[in-house]
């Protein structure tokens, strides 16, 4: 399928095609002797990333886990599907999410309010999944893949506070999540995503910090894709981190309302971005996932619980 790349490892890229898009969302397989998904991308992807297990031979009886970095609709929006697809799948999240994939009714009302009529479009609707299927991690955790093969979970918040990492014990894979940011591998920028309501800088900097000590051989983006280059994009992951915050407090510093402080904020970096100055497609995912309103009021949302 055209929406598959292998990785090495016995482990596949697959693009969930969210919202119709190409390049904004990956799922990845570990297939080995117990299979395992490692994000299940949106509710109205879960058909593509069927559909992309079905051609790499596996089948509804043969996925042993799916796994999810934590419960933004475009990382586990499809998990309930997923599980009625794979009913022998258990189902792993970081304990501060697990009640939400039980229950969603929380989940998709605050969903709604952030994107109101855009959300049928972009994410659909997360069905539940049945609790008893649901193994909640702590801090760290392990999931088996067969073979002595493990998925070490590395509790990774500041972006949300349901984030892990995953490490792959034979490829030294780290899956990041949204944790290290948004990367565009057409241009390969990085910009950070500091969504509220659980943006934190000191906690964001500490997951970086964590990734940075597991030594991991190469991360792979959630959005988007394989990176060889550990050391300097964790780094610079930090970096944008900073730029973004430090920019957002001079805004809050000289009065300006969110809408100002978005607008500065983004004059203030779009040179930083090769697909903001190229002004394509890319632009657009950009946008998507790492929005300037979204980010600002994120940090603006974390400026405000700090005393002053």
């Amino acid at each position: 399928m055209d929406n598959v790349t292998p990785l090495g490892g016995d482990v596949y890229e697959i693009d969930t095609r969210m919202a119709g898009y190409s390049g904004i969302t990956a799922g990845y397989l570990i297939l080995g002797d117990r299979p395992c998904l490692v994000e299940t991308g949106t509710s109205t992807s879960a058909p593509v990333v069927r559909d992309a297990l079905s051609s790499l031979g596996v089948g509804p009886d043969d996925l042993a886990t799916v796994v999810v970095t934590h419960i933004h609709l475009d990382h586990a929006g499809g998990v309930g599907d997923i599980a009625g697809y794979y009913p022998s799948a258990e189902i792993v999240v970081h304990e501060k999410g697990a009640r939400h994939l039980a229950d969603p009714s929380r989940l998709m009302a605050s969903a709604k309010m952030v994107w109101g009529d855009k959300l049928d479009v972009l994410f659909g609707t997360l069905a539940p999944t049945d609790a008893a299927r649901i193994r909640a991690l702590g801090d760290t955790g392990t999931i088996d893949l067969g073979n002595g093969r493990t998925l070490a979970s590395h509790y990774s918040p500041g972006h949300a506070k349901h984030h892990v990492g995953l490490l792959d014990s034979h490829t030294g894979d780290l899956y990041v999540g949204d944790a290290a940011g948004v990367y565009l591998p057409e241009t390969g920028d990085l910009r950070p995503a500091t969504p509220p309501p659980d943006f934190d800088l000191d906690v964001a900097l500490g997951s970086i910090a964590l990734f940075t000590a597991l030594k991991p051989q190469r991360l792979l983006f959630s959005h988007y894709g394989p990176v060889d280059d550990v050391s300097p994009i964790l780094e610079r992951s930090a970096e944008e981190l900073r730029i973004w915050v430090d920019l957002t407090k001079q805004a809050r510093a000289e009065g300006l309302d969110l809408d100002h402080a978005v607008a500065m904020v983004r004059e203030r970096t779009r040179e930083r971005y090769a697909a903001l100055r190229a002004g394509d497609a890319t632009a657009e995912q950009f946008e998507l996932l790492s929005g300037a309103p979204s980010n600002v009021a994120g940090i603006m949302h974390w400026l405000d619980l700090i005393p002053r």
